[in-house]
């Protein structure tokens, strides 16, 4: 019992020096300015806006559970969640320092700068709030090509088939058995 309490704690000396040697070291890997370039560029770019909802909407479920099963406390379950929820708002800044680590460690700290002040330029203001709606169009508009693409692609294979098929003296029949087409190539894009 005794050696295993000595291995145990050294085991726990080692894992506890070897935090204190990486910890630091990770923390001082980005510099202040670098964070702070990386934090303006996370301003500009709204990347956490998509996540303001989340302890409104936890309080909301928590509020829902509790007055569910005590019906007769509603007015204060209500009141005591939304306190304790308003005590852990500042801890939004958190998620902030977090997301600017990430930007930081992806892009140089000229990068940051240079995202930063192209997304508070009116163009990059504008690709904000246009974006999502220039890639829903791009995405419909891909959706109707690659349908005319297919569409066209099975036509032609289909006049290439044809070919092959009269060049080796097959029977005129795709697979599933379904007829080939009766023109030629040439007919074919006349029409």
């Amino acid at each position: 019992m005794v050696l295993m309490n000595t291995i145990r704690g050294g085991i726990l000396a080692v894992v506890v020096a070897g935090l204190a040697v990486t910890v630091p070291a990770a923390a001082q890997e980005i510099a202040p300015s670098h964070l702070a370039a990386a934090r303006a560029a996370v301003d500009a770019i709204d990347s956490t806006e998509q996540f303001d909802n989340i302890l409104m909407n936890a309080a909301t479920q928590i509020k829902s559970d509790l007055i569910g099963s005590n019906p007769d406390m509603q007015p204060q379950i209500s009141d005591m969640v939304d306190d304790k929820a308003l005590e852990l708002a500042p801890r939004r800044a958190d998620l902030e320092t977090e997301v600017s680590r990430v930007y930081a460690k992806l892009f140089t700290e000229q990068e940051l700068k240079d995202i930063a002040a192209f997304y508070n330029s009116a163009a990059g203001k504008k690709l904000l709030k246009q974006g999502p709606i220039a890639s829903r169009e791009m995405l419909a508009a891909a959706d109707v090509w690659s349908n005319g693409i297919l569409r066209d692609l099975r036509s032609k294979a289909a006049e290439g088939m044809s070919q092959l098929l009269a060049q080796n003296g097959s029977g005129a029949t795709l697979p599933g058995g379904a007829a080939l087409p009766t023109t030629t190539a040439g007919q074919a894009s006349s029409q």
